[in-house]
């Protein structure tokens, strides 16, 4: 594999100069508007955000969601392909953590480096054998997009464990249909509003196959947290209880919730709590966030869990390289949509060409999600890229680039 030098970024909006067909009609409105009338727009988007709460934190600060005023157009062809190569991907990975927590055939069949799978720390042996209600895993998926610089869309990575930021999907919606309904009034724009029925459906139809009304549960480890927002959010929307762990305990083989009318059956845990806190009883043992004995209930198939405990395994940044050879495996399917060129470190050769080429990459720990702990290569100070490259030689598996 070899670094190429470095094009001028896809414009979306513009193509030799000019607005492209697919947006001539937002260029007129912000031509239209001008400088000032956006600046207005922006005081009443950051109005609107403050006033109903729409916040993240950041550090220790809490502040409103930034949201650009301008729009991202996505054809209707261009989402077609989108949707149906988000669609393989995920069908591909569902069956690959099936195959990781069962017969593990994929290993045997070398597809992938057995040492890969088993040195991952989101690899669960405790959830080994374990099989949901409806064989679902991935309940919701963050699957990031990036558009190449001569606009195909690629996957940037894949998160199958707790996902976060479809509040902000909604909330920006609603945000700039307020302050900014020229632009629908002039696009056919495809609703999203029905997320939280299609999620309540989603969870439902993962509870336990003899129950027709399932009770489902929003776990959130509490105020503190940065995406207690979504949290509260998605159980507001969805109209179900959004409880912490102390409000759940497990007996006689099943889930219970505390209430004031006394204990009630839970059979979906929405769980936005990371893996290793769920059940002190065989993860983290000094855990206060999770529910004791809950992974025992999950396998005697009491209560339906969402995400499934373990998917972090498929979202490794050292597995990414390898799902375009789990889709073909799995599905005997070329991938609809690419990934982004990847190095795996673990190997000699191509852990020496990164590192001779370090301020060209963008670094990535193998156990990260949200950005935390990576590298840009191209805007990193020296001693940031001299801190890069002795992790990586410390830790091969624990880095891609």
């Amino acid at each position: 594999m070899t670094v190429e030098t470095q094009s001028a970024p896809y414009d979306e909006m513009l193509l030799d100069g000019a607005p492209r067909e697919t947006h001539r009609a937002l260029a007129a409105t912000l031509d239209e508007l001008g400088t000032e009338g956006l600046a207005e727009r922006a005081r009443q988007r950051d109005s609107y955000l403050d006033r109903h709460g729409i916040t993240f934190t950041l550090g220790e600060r809490e502040r409103p969601l930034p949201m650009d005023l301008v729009p991202r157009l996505i054809t209707a062809s261009e989402w077609t392909n989108v949707e149906a190569g988000v669609i393989q991907r995920l069908q591909a990975l569902e069956l690959f953590l099936a195959d990781v927590y069962g017969d593990m055939q994929v290993l045997h069949d070398r597809v992938i480096p057995h040492n890969m799978v088993t040195s991952s720390t989101h690899f669960h042996r405790q959830a080994w054998g374990l099989k949901p209600a409806n064989n679902v895993r991935i309940h919701v998926s963050g699957i990031d997009l990036i558009r190449d610089e001569v606009g195909v869309f690629r996957v940037l990575e894949d998160n199958l464990r707790n996902p976060s930021g479809v509040s902000y999907v909604l909330e920006n919606r609603r945000t700039l249909a307020h302050v900014l309904p020229e632009v629908f009034a002039k696009h056919r724009v495809r609703p999203i509003t029905e997320y939280p029925e299609r999620l309540l459906e989603a969870l439902r139809a993962s509870a336990p196959e003899d129950v027709s009304d399932p009770n489902v549960v929003v776990l959130t480890p509490g105020v503190h947290n940065s995406a207690h927002y979504e949290h509260a959010f998605l159980a507001r929307y969805m109209g179900i209880e959004l409880v912490e762990g102390r409000d759940l305990y497990c007996r006689d083989g099943r889930v219970w919730m505390r209430t004031t009318s006394g204990p009630r059956v839970v059979d979906v845990i929405y769980r936005r709590i990371d893996d290793d806190f769920l059940d002190p009883v065989h993860l983290l043992p000094d855990s206060v966030l999770g529910v004791p004995g809950l992974i025992n209930v999950a396998r005697a198939g009491r209560v339906g869990i969402a995400n499934a405990i373990g998917n972090g395994v498929a979202d490794d940044k050292a597995i990414y390289p390898y799902v375009p050879a789990l889709i073909r495996y799995y599905l005997n399917e070329e991938p609809i949509l690419p990934n982004v060129d990847t190095y795996d470190l673990s190997d000699p050769d191509q852990r020496d060409h990164v590192i001779a080429n370090i301020e060209s990459m963008v670094v990535k720990p193998a156990d990260g999600s949200g950005g935390y702990g990576l590298v840009m290569g191209p805007t990193a100070t020296e001693k940031e890229l001299i801190c890069a490259i002795a992790a990586v030689k410390s830790d091969p598996r624990g880095w891609i680039a």
